[in-house]
């Protein structure tokens, strides 16, 4: 690990401003993406921002009738929150999908969301990444892809994003809420909010230099049942190769997200409008123009037998 100064802010714009106004500084709140990945020097800081005491670990009803969940708020605390799991079970249930016990203690919301991509060549220094280092090319696309993306991927990057707690947000359409370094507030769909790769796999979201996750806001409850189906090579502590996040109403219609497949969480509202079809329908629609290499093509077929089986659970 290289030397880098720290220190701890007390307030969000100035934390915003300290990193957005010194080359190579970043924010660190759990940690539990970011230290691992400075321990084999695929991230480099210069300064770290601790966000620890800036107060935002609260999970407040808001007039709207949804629930503003603070940046801080750890993994743990919101899936057992009993209005998410009354309200927004498909969030707890992913969240309980993810990592351990120990992790989900120290993970946090905003962490979880800008978490970095966990395909084997972005980890290896030895092997070219362009999302590590633009321009030097992508190891995986003729390498070893089994894990990495069947769609919403490019010539530069193959990898997917990780995690499960944003499949989640997307079928739930959450929104980001950040401040910058000059005050500005803004708010952000979660459908906007991470990038597809493109010519930039080094850009994961489309945060600004500086620009802090302050909390994430769900809109009020859609009623249904909730389901989040994750298959992976193990049971536990282990990435999706596919993951459905879904809310089925009693009427058949609904709701869909995959993980595991693409750059960002991926959903297609219009293949949701086939869920009365079955699983094989709303695939189709949803994954076409696929790109899938030799090594993981099984996805696709694994995703219609996935939703399937979440069709079935909400057939009873």
């Amino acid at each position: 690990m290289r030397a880098f100064t720290y220190e701890r802010a007390k307030d969000p714009v100035a934390a915003a401003r300290a990193v957005a106004e010194r080359p190579g500084a970043k924010f660190i709140a759990g940690g539990t993406n970011l230290l691992d990945l400075m321990k084999i020097e695929v991230e480099t800081p210069t300064h770290l921002v601790d966000l620890q005491d800036l107060g935002f670990d609260m999970i407040e009803n808001t007039p709207e009738g949804g629930l503003r969940i603070g940046a801080l708020v750890s993994n743990t605390d919101l899936a057992a929150d009993i209005r998410v799991r009354r309200d927004y079970g498909v969030l707890s249930r992913a969240i309980l999908a993810g990592a351990s016990g120990q992790l989900r203690n120290k993970a946090s919301v905003a962490g979880n969301m800008v978490q970095r991509t966990r395909c084997p060549y972005f980890y290896d220094t030895n092997m070219p990444c362009n999302k590590r280092a633009p321009g030097a090319g992508c190891a995986a696309i003729d390498g070893y892809s089994r894990q990495l993306g069947v769609i919403g991927v490019s010539k530069s990057c193959i990898a997917t994003f990780p995690g499960d707690m944003a499949v989640a947000l997307r079928v739930l359409d959450a929104s980001v809420e950040t401040v910058d370094s000059s005050g500005e507030t803004r708010a952000i769909p979660i459908a906007e909010f991470h990038r597809l790769w493109g010519d930039h796999p080094e850009q994961d979201t489309v945060l600004g230099e500086g620009e802090l996750i302050t909390a994430v806001v769900l809109p009020r409850p859609i009623g249904g049942r909730h389901f989040y189906e994750k298959v992976r090579d193990r049971a536990s502590y282990a990435f999706a190769l596919v993951s459905v996040a879904a809310v089925i109403q009693a009427d058949g219609t609904g709701r869909v997200a995959f993980g595991g497949v693409a750059p960002r969480p991926w959903r297609v509202e219009a293949a949701e409008a086939l869920l009365p079809q079955g699983a094989a329908a709303v695939t189709a629609r949803a994954f076409q123009g696929a790109t899938p290499t030799r090594d993981n093509a099984f996805k696709l077929p694994l995703a219609t037998r996935a939703l399937a089986s979440v069709i079935a659970q909400a057939k009873g």
